[in-house]
């Protein structure tokens, strides 16, 4: 027969908490720590965005009266109906809706196309394996790491030579995209 002793048998009784209790300190700590700057940060970065929010509902008055961190006392909406309308840009004053609108007419099919292409090819490259996928893979993203600027004079230029430039989608192929 074999006997078993107390030091051979598991202990039951709980850990002590001690050494759990100081891990969760400080846990909680850095966790509170990093949320503490990750707000701060935010609040730093979305403070520009609040004060031209809030200064294109103020008056040329409370705009000149220096504090831009101010609410506006009383909002209104007239620099906007103003901008919209009667801005002077360029030599024209007839307000930016006709640039707003021109806006949206480049961005919308830009984006539509850029998120067209962006899904094919992304679907394409992984789920089909054709001879020199790594290669056309491997092209792109080296492609993504010319900067646009080093593009801008070259497109330019070709469209200058092409008659294009300055040639929307729509006056180019006929589609109205707006």
């Amino acid at each position: 027969m074999s006997s078993v002793t107390a030091s051979t048998v598991p202990s039951t009784a709980p850990l002590s908490q001690s050494g759990d209790s100081r891990n969760n300190n400080a846990r909680w700590i850095g966790r509170l720590v990093i949320y503490g700057l990750l707000t701060i940060f935010a609040i730093l970065y979305l403070m520009p965005l609040f004060v031209m929010l809030t200064t294109s509902f103020k008056t040329m008055d409370e705009i000149q009266g220096g504090n831009m961190l101010a609410l506006p006392q009383a909002p209104t909406f007239d620099p906007w109906i103003k901008a919209w309308g009667e801005t002077c840009v360029g030599l024209t004053c007839a307000g930016i809706k006709g640039y707003f609108w021109n806006s949206i007419k480049m961005v919308v099919p830009a984006v539509a196309i850029s998120t067209i292409m962006g899904a094919l090819n992304g679907y394409i490259l992984t789920k089909w394996r054709f001879p020199g996928h790594t290669l056309v893979f491997g092209l792109m993203l080296f492609a993504c790491f010319i900067p646009f600027q080093s593009v801008l004079l070259p497109m330019a230029t070709i469209l200058g030579s092409l008659g294009r430039f300055g040639v929307t989608l729509q006056n180019a192929t006929g589609w109205n995209f707006g």
